[in-house]
């Protein structure tokens, strides 16, 4: 089994169970040592992020779990007077990133023989739960917020997940799926869970690839619980020990909306001044995270990168996902941010520019509902 520990007390993630935190004190699980990426025992015989299965810690008699996550293309786009790399994620089965983080959570689940399972997202996570599970036959709940998008929803409860809709913020909805929690219905949290990291981290691998073997000089991506943005670090960091002549990683920069800003205040202020910051509505609901559960790790990712946090304006969010389609690249609002972030940094960062394009265009509701 892959070293799993907790952060806090370093005891191992159990033989047994799901425990999506440590039953002695609460921390969370981690990887404390860098994935084990061997080129050697990359298989490309295998789809996708299945190429590199030896990094997630499944069993190799375990049958993938997969709908064809992964193999995302890069894009080159001539933008602001240079050419820029856009990796395609929402071209995933659900539509979104998550897709690479849940066929390896579902995976565990498979193999821990767990038959039920719950989760809580701000919508594409659930899809992409909802679809996994679906396809490993485990029954599946999962916890949004009512002011979801509509279609989002309409996903979830397409692929046969029971949809429980909470009144109030993100937040609220954690507190309730954990409220819900008993017997044997196991909390698969996407949050809390290390497991997804190791499929995020799929996307560093291709980039790598599709880049003609070189490292990205900077990486720009939407920054919610940070998990995308965390599994990539932990991509970079392993080819940068696999392969010896790479003597760099990107720099990462992280982007979030006003609204909803916790990550971007504490790397750009003093602690003190980032406790002020509310969970507000903003279209770019899928970083409307509060209290991301990596926080810490996140801000001493960025840091360690020389990377960058941003923030974008409500008002720039629309025009921004317009300037995308108008490329061809049509996203939903949460991850249209980029392209602001893209604009503001773009002076300051090296070749090659990647700027992750996270979740499709389908998922948002066209006449702007907020529910």
């Amino acid at each position: 089994m892959m070293e799993i520990s907790c952060s806090d007390c370093g005891s191992s993630y159990p033989p047994g169970g799901l425990p999506y935190c440590c039953p002695i004190c609460g921390g969370l699980y981690n990887f404390p040592t860098p994935l084990p990426f061997d080129p050697a025992c990359v298989d490309k015989s295998q789809p996708g992020i299945w190429r590199y299965r030896h990094i997630f810690g499944l069993s190799p008699d375990l049958a993938p779990v997969s709908l064809g996550e992964g193999n995302t293309p890069l894009v080159w786009v001539d933008v602001f007077e240079r050419k820029i790399a856009f990796k395609c994620e929402f071209l995933n089965p659900s539509g979104s990133f998550k897709d690479r983080g849940s066929a390896v959570i579902v995976g565990w689940l498979k193999s821990r023989r767990i038959s039920q399972a719950v989760e809580d997202s701000s919508g594409n996570a659930g899809a992409s739960f909802a679809a996994y599970t679906a396809r490993a036959g485990i029954k599946a709940r999962v916890f949004v917020p009512e002011s979801a998008s509509g279609a989002k929803r309409r996903q979830i409860e397409a692929y046969g997940a029971d949809l429980v809709q909470v009144p109030g913020t993100r937040t609220d909805v954690t507190e309730a799926v954990k409220a819900f929690i008993e017997g044997d219905i196991k909390y698969a949290s996407h949050a809390n869970l290390p497991f997804n990291l190791p499929g995020y981290a799929t996307t560093a691998y291709e980039i790598y690839e599709q880049l003609g073997n070189r490292i990205p000089g900077a990486v720009i991506l939407p920054a919610g619980q940070g998990g995308l943005l965390l599994g990539l670090a932990h991509g970079f960091e392993s080819l940068h020990i696999a392969y010896n002549e790479i003597n760099n990683i990107p720099r990462i920069v992280g982007v979030q909306a006003h609204a909803c800003a916790p990550l971007w205040a504490i790397f750009n202020t003093a602690t003190s001044e980032a406790e002020s910051i509310t969970e507000n509505w903003t279209l770019a609901e899928g970083v409307r995270v509060l209290h991301p559960m990596r926080g810490d790790a996140v801000i001493r990712t960025v840091t360690a990168s020389h990377g960058l946090m941003c923030v974008v304006d409500e008002n720039e969010i629309i025009p921004s996902r317009d300037a995308l389609a108008h490329l061809g690249f049509y996203v939903e609002p949460t991850s249209a941010i980029v392209w602001p972030a893209l604009k503001k940094t773009i002076q300051d960062l090296p070749d090659p520019i990647v700027v992750i394009l996270t979740g499709s265009g389908y998922k948002y509701d066209q006449d702007g509902e907020r529910n």
